[in-house]
């Protein structure tokens, strides 16, 4: 007898869970409207500080236009549910087959990000705040009558998983614009986008073994199309930190003049830094205001407010080059995604602490053997190459986006992100 795929799982304590990917109908129902509930919260604090300027923001290659990053959310879900014929198929739809129209008629050309090119967004005749609220609305609520009529199996779920997936990213993003632009929280936001001090451990030694990186094409429940293709690598025996660089580990390379000894950095990196002392007149982790090199304190500006950083937080806003120069200053290396991911796998009772910043690691984002595109195809495919790949998660990224196999990308020189990083031993 043939064996069936596992019933999706209805628990109600999946909403905030990794466990999601494998979520039914019932609980993804609930997560979908926690998501865009969270949307609307975010896009409160935006409302708050800047509808009285019409929700004007610098053109910034970091951000996008407020109301054009709610708006893309709503278009992304009616794209690929609302408006998707062949939404049951999941990742074997054919993203190029003719859809249904929008409720909105200018919703492609406003909110279509792989059409519309992110400079032009600040020039786009958007709608106002109220406009872009409704059409959340709207939009979610087709979804989730369409999620009541959908089958169980994967694929009848899938792009009820991704458009979940899609817009906690995005909410993570509007969070890391509220902190680029200073605007500040409201008291209950400010307090759970806080990271929390860790208690500091000793190094954890892995023993070499052979680990099956990125998940197999049989993988019940969701899987990202640069997570597919599971195979086996040879890991030799390593040493790698029990939790992220800290504060006052970083203070040290600071008093050491890490940011002076051009030796301590690739050329790239080198140049980097050159540019950003030029253009932004620092020499130092973005959003740091004072590093006191004598006493150890760190002044860094959170959401507008200036806040002195604890000696056990996690080192942040710190690129790729940074992160790289500290491990050569330090006799150590960033860790490769496959050392990373075993250890979450196998250390975290050993005291392997990650999820409060995301982590860069010692590899470019690159396809795993046999990598397919899925139907949102522009996801992953054009970034491998150029960016680095990052694990873990941070204090802002929804629990449920938090698993061991999720891979993140950004350009080494992105340093806005809530991002640090762990060494390890040469």
């Amino acid at each position: 007898m043939l064996s069936s795929a596992p019933a999706p799982d209805n628990s109600p304590g999946l909403i905030d869970s990794s466990g999601i990917r494998q979520g039914g109908r019932e609980v993804l129902s609930l997560a979908l409207m926690d998501a865009r509930n969270h949307t609307l919260h975010l896009l409160r604090q935006f409302q708050q500080s800047l509808e009285a300027d019409g929700f004007s923001v610098p053109c910034l290659p970091i951000l996008n236009p407020p109301l054009w990053e709610v708006g893309h959310l709503g278009w992304f879900q009616e794209r690929w549910i609302g408006r998707n014929l062949q939404r049951q198929q999941g990742a074997r739809c054919d993203p190029s087959a003719a859809c249904l129209p929008s409720i909105e008629p200018n919703a492609d050309r406003w909110w279509d990000s792989s059409h519309v090119a992110h400079q032009s967004r600040w020039s786009l005749d958007l709608p106002g705040v109220e406009d872009c609220r409704a059409y959340l609305l709207q939009t979610l609520d087709s979804t989730l009558g369409l999620l009541e009529k959908a089958g169980d199996s994967d694929q009848a779920l899938y792009f009820y998983r991704l458009c979940l997936f899609h817009e906690d990213m995005h909410a993570e993003a509007m969070t890391a614009a509220l902190q680029a632009l200073g605007l500040p929280l409201d008291a209950p936001l400010r307090k759970a986008l806080t990271p929390a001090a860790m208690t500091l451990r000793e190094p954890l030694h892995m023993p070499a073994t052979r680990w099956p990186l990125g998940s197999a094409a049989e993988s019940p429940g969701f899987v990202f199309d640069n997570e597919a293709g599971q195979h086996d690598v040879n890991v030799p025996e390593f040493e790698i930190d029990a939790q992220p660089v800290s504060w006052a580990q970083y203070v040290e390379f600071v008093a050491d003049g890490g940011y002076d000894r051009s030796e301590l950095w690739c050329a790239e990196g080198w140049h980097w830094l050159q540019e950003i002392s030029r253009s932004e007149g620092r020499r130092g982790p973005r959003y740091v205001e004072q590093i006191g090199v004598a006493s150890g304190a760190v002044m860094q500006t959170r959401f507008g407010q200036s806040q002195r950083m604890s000696g056990q937080q996690p080192a942040m806003h710190m690129s790729w080059w940074e992160a790289d120069a500290w491990c050569r200053w330090a006799g150590r290396r960033l860790p490769f995604e496959v050392e990373w991911e075993m250890a979450a796998h196998s250390a975290d009772r050993r005291g392997f602490r990650w999820g409060d910043v995301w982590e860069w690691t010692g590899n470019n984002f690159a396809p795993y053997p046999g990598f397919q595109a899925g139907p949102y195809a522009d996801y992953s495919a054009p970034w491998f190459g150029t960016h680095k790949a990052l694990r873990g998660g941070s204090f802002a990224t929804r629990a449920r986006m938090k698993s061991p196999k999720y891979r993140n990308f950004y350009l080494p020189e992105r340093d806005d992100i809530f991002c640090g990083f762990r060494s390890c031993a040469l």
